[in-house]
Order: structure tokens, then sequence, then C-alpha cells
């Protein structure tokens, strides 16, 4: 079963203010790509936000007009690209990301989110 948008908005509060040494370089507000050479060993999977056996939307949520690599776009779980990802976290503080891999004909991009809980929408 996948994690709902209370789920996300407790696994962020709980992660709220966490960062440590291992996930220092993980600067993402917004969706960023994955840093080159960050051991991606050091995220360990939560939950997902894949809603099964359904085929997912490609639909998108930005009522404000935003984009999907804004820091203030709406984390929305029934969405695009929010309904391809998992909600990960440092394995040695805590701190909460979600996780999807763009892909395109020629390359994959593994691209993290940190959970803002003041963003997440229903």
């Amino acid at each position: 079963m996948p994690l709902s948008s209370a789920d996300l908005r407790r696994l962020a509060e709980a992660a709220r203010g966490r960062r440590c040494e291992a996930c220092a370089v993980l600067v993402c507000p917004g969706w960023e790509s994955l840093p080159a050479g960050f051991d991606g060993r050091q995220l360990r999977v939560l939950g997902t936000l894949r809603p099964g056996e359904d085929e997912p939307t490609w639909q998108e949520h930005h009522p404000q007009g935003t984009r999907t690599d804004s820091p203030a776009a709406p984390i929305a779980p029934a969405f695009h690209p929010y309904n391809r990802s998992d909600a990960v976290a440092c394995v040695h503080c805590g701190r909460a990301f979600l996780r999807y891999t763009e892909a395109g004909g020629y390359f994959s991009d593994v691209r993290l989110r940190e959970l803002d809980p003041a963003l997440v929408v229903d």
C-alpha cells in the first residue's frame, strides 16, 4: 500500500532539521540529480508512493504555476513524478527525501527532493 499525504507529513515532521555529514551534500529543495559519487546505500527506503497495480498518471499538479523542479512546487502524491517515487531516509540521521528515477532514451537520472511537510498536499 502506498504512503498517503498524511504519512509523508509525519515522515517530514519527524525528520525536520536533521542533517549529518553523510547527507549534507544533498541540497535538494526541488528535484535535483543525485550527486556523482554519492553512495546511494546511505539512503534506506521508508515506503513508496507508487499506486500499486494501476498505471500512474503523467499529469502534474502546479496550481500556483510552479514547475516540477521548483522548490515551491507542491508535493502531490497522486501526481507525477511523486506517484513514481519512493520515500527514503539517510541511514545515519534519518533526514527524509523522495527519490525518483527520470528515464530517457539513453539515460537514467536518480533525483531527490527533500521532504517539506508544508508542501505536501492531498
